[in-house]
């Protein structure tokens, strides 16, 4: 049997145990969660659906359409994206608690989340996920890199080979949630480089929390082409529609 298969069996029994000791409680609104997982049916179904949106960032659309205005204007340098939700009430809840709230819970159902929706409609599958680096100072003021925790079941779901080692932050910027996108932009730019002495897959996925503006990703994407990638995909739990971030 395959490591990824036996792991995955080993801790499906744990969860099973866990939820038979504690039953689950929906993270939201406090009542009974579904099978296995701490989030209520009604709450599930409240969470939106990124079903239309550009085929290449995954910015949520009002209607199809071939491409978005700011893949038009400048190509992304990755080659798709899956970002199944949308980011919003009340799947922005569970982000905020997971992320500056330490609740590895609301982490774990955001994984399985975005798993439930890749096994609907299944991305090409890469031979690594790398997830979004941290800033050493920025990681050692939260304890952990989220998009490390969310990646970790993920690529055990599907088999792929985790690895945190290819992409790091060498420089320190400001959060860019308190920029515009232009800012955003200027804030990253050289800001991730490619670890020494590591070979890289010819396809790869980026996975992060949430894509806002796109810009952390695009700067990551664009040093592992330029490092050699031959294929680079983006993954991501959440998209920002555009008025979150033109405001």
């Amino acid at each position: 049997m395959a490591v990824n298969s036996l792991r995955h069996i080993l801790v499906d029994g744990l969860r099973r145990l866990q939820f038979a000791v504690l039953p689950p409680h929906c993270l939201l609104c406090g009542q009974t969660g579904g099978i296995g997982r701490d989030l209520c049916a009604a709450c599930a179904a409240d969470i939106l659906r990124n079903r239309v949106c550009c085929p290449r960032c995954a910015l949520p659309l009002d209607a199809p359409a071939p491409l978005c205005g700011e893949c038009l204007q400048s190509e992304p340098p990755f080659a798709s994206a899956c970002v199944p939700f949308v980011y919003a009430n009340p799947l922005d809840h569970l982000e905020t608690r997971f992320k500056f709230g330490r609740n590895l819970a609301a982490g774990r159902v955001l994984s399985e989340l975005w798993i439930d929706a890749a096994r609907e409609n299944p991305p090409s599958l890469p031979q690594a996920l790398v997830p979004v680096p941290l800033h050493p100072e920025r990681l050692r003021e939260r304890g952990y890199n989220q998009a490390l925790e969310l990646a970790r079941p993920i690529a055990m779901a599907f088999g792929i080979a985790l690895r945190h080692d290819i992409l790091v932050r060498e420089r320190s910027t400001a959060a860019q949630s308190h920029l515009d996108a232009d800012a955003r932009h200027r804030n990253l730019r050289g800001a991730f480089a490619i670890a020494p002495n590591v070979s890289l897959p010819a396809h790869i996925a980026l996975f992060d929390d949430v894509m806002t503006t796109g810009t952390t990703l695009r700067e990551c994407a664009g040093t592992l082409v330029r490092a050699g990638a031959e294929r680079v995909d983006v993954w991501a739990v959440a998209r920002a529609p555009k008025r979150y971030f033109s405001a």
